[in-house]
């Protein structure tokens, strides 16, 4: 499906294009990492107690199938991290299980520990792909190549002011799963959508040969860089 179907479809579900879907695309041929926040992103911000909010599985499996579309078109894994201003027992079990790069918890200053995040794996901002939904994540989004926003109805002047400070580029219907949501976009634009799915469908070798790389990833799990 060519860039133009996919803004169609998206819109169609109250998906929010701040910029056409194909420059969406083009900016995706220079990303090399994912980013995400939490809180809010993976769910929608509630707390139930010190173990912090919790994730869905569709999220999870959207995480997954963005990386091994990467991997199909690229022939290598994408750098991802989750960089939140809490420390979340969900997120790193989470982290850990899909085998995340980088975990940053007790980010007060999500900048800083943005900057280790570079500075590690020798990336630019520019090839970073950020997953936020609040204003804590400005900073990161002021400076990465791709924003998606997880967005909310309750909070129009945030909404109207990352839109009109070209803060974002693409924002969530608004509805549950806004990370598989903007997984699958990213996924559609990367032009193999049915490959990838045909092939975790079937469990073939090469989503095998994808995971086997994928679990070798030592997560590094980091606390209070800000």
């Amino acid at each position: 499906m060519e860039a133009a179907g996919i803004q169609s479809l998206f819109a169609e579900i109250g998906g929010r294009f701040c910029i056409p879907a194909v420059d969406i695309q083009r900016k995706l041929e220079d990303i090399k990492a994912f980013v995400f926040d939490w809180d809010g992103v993976f769910n929608d911000g509630s707390k139930r107690d010190q173990t912090g909010s919790g994730f869905t599985e569709p999220d999870a499996m959207g995480t997954n199938m963005l990386r091994f579309s990467y991997w199909l078109k690229r022939k290598s894994l994408p750098t991802t991290a989750i960089i939140t201003g809490e420390e979340n027992e969900s997120a790193l079990f989470l982290g850990k299980r899909e085998r995340f790069t980088s975990l940053y918890f007790k980010a007060s200053n999500k900048l800083k520990s943005f900057e280790h995040f570079l500075a590690t794996h020798h990336l630019k901002s520019n090839e970073v792909a950020f997953f936020f939904d609040d204003v804590l994540d400005m900073s990161l989004a002021s400076q990465c190549g791709l924003r998606l926003n997880s967005y909310r109805p309750s909070n129009p002047l945030f909404n109207h002011h990352l839109t009109s400070k070209q803060l974002v580029d693409y924002s969530s219907s608004g509805q549950s799963y806004a990370v598989r949501e903007g997984c699958e976009l990213l996924i559609g634009l990367q032009g193999n959508y049915t490959e990838a799915i045909t092939n975790r469908q079937h469990f073939s070798e090469t989503y095998q040969s994808y995971l086997a790389t994928r679990q070798k990833i030592d997560t590094q799990v980091y606390t209070g860089i800000s």
